[in-house]
């Protein structure tokens, strides 16, 4: 299994976002910092506004900020928000037409990884994953 590029950015976006509470982040700087492209970050961040972890405020000094305190957002929740499927094999796909599903034990394993992992993603939330503006090289004013 691979997460999306789209979800990796999702994460990595909210983790920027976390790390500056006191101030807007814009999609110019994220993506610059990150050395990703802008237009794909546009999109990420659209989402995120749209499952309501991220609030965006318009006009010149607009910005992105986090919608909620990062301890309600739990990172399984911004995958199922920001991933297409997880079918891992075809017999997890409603358009099945593997002809050994009646009998095959594989859905039973992968179901139970898949369990797994949603189980693990689940225990942990944004604020787990919190660091300072200087672990991104962002110096304080001080």
């Amino acid at each position: 299994m691979r997460l999306t590029d789209f979800s990796d950015y999702a994460l990595r976006l909210l983790m920027y976002a976390a790390a500056r509470p006191e101030q807007l982040v814009t999609i110019e700087e994220t993506a610059r910092l990150y050395g990703i492209s802008r237009a794909h970050l546009m999109k990420v961040a659209n989402q995120l506004t749209r499952a309501g972890f991220l609030r965006a405020v318009r006009g010149r000094s607009g910005g992105l900020a986090l919608a909620m305190q990062p301890e309600r957002i739990r990172l399984g929740d911004v995958l199922r928000a920001t991933e297409p499927d997880f079918a891992l094999v075809e017999c997890f796909r409603s358009n099945n037409e593997c002809i050994i599903t009646p009998r095959c034990r594989l859905r039973g394993v992968l179901k139970e990884a898949l369990l797994s992992f949603w189980d693990t993603v689940d225990r942990y939330t944004l604020a787990d994953l919190l660091l300072s503006p200087e672990d991104f090289g962002i110096r304080s004013a001080a």
